[in-house]
């Protein structure tokens, strides 16, 4: 208790901490949790490229060649504000089942009004042509963004010709500057569940038909670049195919999605995940064993979303703790799945409706504002009243030292003393909202995401130090970045 009456006096009394309007203006709880948070920047950890955020859509959105356009002013700024070197992956389920490359065909106005959510296969979608257009529209996209594509080519339904002349397309067209990867097949280990192959069809028979795409591609395209197996689930295929293709590859890929509609809560969203930290393990295994690097190319928060779970401000709390906990797993990026107006995609909307930054979004910036850098050791003591308080620290490329907190927590406000930071003095930003489930009122540093992607930080809060040490209030359910000076 005299520990808990001396911090408090010092958080109060000794103007460490301006407190925004989710602070005192709202009510510090009566006893809030008091955390330490020893920070040791000589302990390095994994870097973070300036590639490491990524979104994820269908492939059949090609087929309304104005979505992935110069045009599309919108959606490409919101895309800036995550990063200006980020990666679009264009793959999902339809990229295997519904598409299908003809450099000959032209665009209908159907067509041009296509939008395309997550797709779950459970209804048939027509078939959808990706045509020279679309490819042209996407190079002056990802022009206007600063992004690299990681393309997906048909191995459900197509052929090793149809897709060297695709990928020969796709090269000539976008550049090799442009084009992160090729990966041939969505999720192939499910595709015995989709009917896409027989139930005796394995890693093995995988391999086979990969390495056919791969041989026609190479020959049509010597350059190009490519990465796999993009599974769903099964990372034990990770390991064999990663000694098959040996220097095939840039990096290996696979998908995971955090809890299972139709019973995924809230609560299960943001606790820790036994899967993930197996599943991780694996990519460890992996990548230590072949010395390729792993990319998570399409994840979110639960398969085809869940409303009042994947679109709420607590999808925003999982979506930036969860990208620092690939980041020091030693991933080298994530791709959010989404599109259209879909339950768990970050950005929704139309090239006519318009676009807007959902609550998962948030998440993401408050990781984009941190930027890129380095990890530094971060170990949180005295968490057992407050255990899913997660903390991260991170040695920008600007020298910069930097520390995001996300509190989990739905019942316990925190108190965090941070000690080891450089710098007598920080700025705070808090990521916020009235509830976890709200799907509206979302905020970054006092401010809203507008519909181009324009967001300025209204309320930086001062963090000055006291006796070498930084004292961080967190209500209960937000997050905070601290930026030291």
């Amino acid at each position: 208790m005299k520990r808990r009456s001396f911090l408090q006096s010092s958080l109060l009394l000794s103007g460490s901490i301006l407190l925004s309007r989710s602070g005192l203006a709202q009510g510090m709880s009566d006893s809030p949790v008091l955390v330490d948070l020893t920070i040791d920047i000589t302990q390095r950890g994994h870097g973070l490229l300036p590639s490491f955020t990524g979104l994820s859509y269908e492939k059949a959105q090609l087929g309304n060649p104005d979505f992935f356009a110069g045009s599309n002013t919108e959606l490409a700024g919101l895309m800036r504000t995550l990063g200006r070197h980020g990666v679009l992956r264009i793959g999902g389920n339809t990229s295997d089942e519904h598409t299908f490359w003809n450099r000959h065909a032209k665009f209908s106005l159907e067509d041009r009004q296509m939008t395309v959510g997550p797709d779950r296969g459970r209804h048939p979608l027509r078939k959808v042509t990706i045509t020279p257009e679309a490819i042209q529209n996407l190079k002056a996209f990802l022009d206007a963004t600063g992004w690299m594509v990681i393309y997906g080519l048909n191995l459900g339904k197509g052929t090793p010709e149809d897709a060297a002349d695709e990928a020969a397309f796709v090269m000539e067209t976008l550049t090799q500057d442009k084009v992160a990867a090729f990966q041939i097949g969505n999720e192939p280990d499910a595709f015995v569940l989709t009917g896409l192959r027989p139930k005796t069809w394995g890693m093995e028979d995988y391999f086979a038909e990969w390495h056919k795409f791969y041989k026609a591609v190479k020959q049509r395209v010597p350059d190009a670049p490519f990465a796999g197996p993009d599974t769903a689930t099964n990372v034990s295929w990770l390991m064999p195919f990663a000694k098959k293709v040996n220097d095939d590859v840039r990096f290996l890929s696979s998908h995971y999605y955090a809890i299972r509609r139709p019973t995924g809560t809230i609560e299960q969203l943001l606790s820790p995940s036994e899967r993930l930290r197996e599943q991780m393990g694996a990519v460890r295994q992996a990548q230590k064993a072949t010395g390729l690097p792993f990319r998570m190319t399409e994840t979110n928060s639960c398969p085809g979303g869940k409303p009042g779970v994947s679109n709420t401000f607590a999808a925003a709390l999982w979506a930036g703790d969860y990208m620092y906990q690939l980041a020091e797993a030693g991933t080298t990026g994530v791709n959010f799945h989404g599109g259209g107006y879909g339950w768990y995609t970050p950005i929704a909307g139309t090239p006519e409706a318009g676009f807007l930054a959902r609550p998962e979004y948030y998440g993401m910036l408050l990781f984009a504002q941190a930027g890129p850098g380095r990890l530094v050791n971060a170990k949180l003591s005295g968490t057992e009243a407050a255990p899913l308080l997660t903390a991260y620290a991170l040695r920008g490329e600007d020298g910069r030292l930097r520390v995001a907190l996300f509190n989990k927590n739905a019942d316990k406000d925190v108190v965090v003393k941070i000690s080891g930071g450089a710098g007598p003095a920080a700025t705070l930003l808090r990521l916020e909202a009235p509830r976890l489930d709200d799907t509206t009122d979302v905020t970054f540093a006092g401010s809203v995401v507008g519909p181009d992607g324009r967001w300025l930080p209204m309320v930086k809060e001062r963090v000055p130090s006291k006796s070498g040490s930084h004292m961080v209030y967190l209500k209960r359910a937000s997050g905070v970045l601290v930026t030291f000076n």
